[in-house]
């Protein structure tokens, strides 16, 4: 019986190729919105709610027992982190996923409401390696593989469409592509 190399190499390019389609998909699409961090918050929705109540004492915002009321009179109900004056007209209060800014003069109240993106947060927490340990080995082992797929997808094919035809044209259009951008935005 013969080895022969591009059979053991097609054996591992579909085999790795199968492990590694669960994280491709993970990383694709957490690169796409991490991608655009400056457009918005790939993490995190944030919802404004603005709201009147009667104006408050200035005197009065030190008390927790107004901080309670105005909490009661929005219908909230989590546990309060802190809270923290800027000015004296001004009091915020600290809720968790929640923060509240009230102007006593006005009766103003701004409620910002912190949401998590499900499943946007979870690939973004894998993708940017927040875990560490033995994540970042599984990371590793993730990159090598994609650079095995990349290297043996090359000679996967052959004749006028493999790496000697078609497949050397379009791998140079993949390679022109970063440099293409590097000349204009790096160098």
């Amino acid at each position: 019986m013969k080895f022969r190399i591009t059979h053991w190499i097609r054996i591992l390019h579909r085999d790795i190729g199968y492990i590694a389609a669960g994280l491709t998909v993970i990383y694709a699409i957490s690169g796409i919105a991490v991608n655009h961090v400056d457009e918005w918050n790939p993490n995190y929705t944030t919802e404004t709610v603005k709201l009147k109540m009667d104006p408050i004492p200035t005197e009065d915002l030190k008390s927790q027992e107004i901080v309670n009321k105005i909490l009661f009179s929005i219908g909230e109900t989590g546990k309060i982190k802190n809270t923290f004056r800027p000015d004296p007209k001004t009091l915020q209060i600290f809720v968790e996923g929640n923060t509240i800014t009230v102007n006593s003069e006005s009766g103003e109240i701004i409620q910002e409401k912190i949401s998590s993106r499900t499943i946007l947060r979870e690939t973004n927490f894998l993708h940017l390696n927040a875990p560490k340990k033995v994540w970042t080995y599984v990371a590793d082992l993730f990159a090598v593989a994609l650079l095995f797929l990349a290297i043996s997808g090359l000679f996967m094919i052959k004749g006028s469409k493999g790496i000697k035809g078609r497949g050397a044209w379009l791998s140079s259009l993949g390679l022109l592509i970063p440099i293409i951008f590097l000349l204009i935005y790096y160098y």
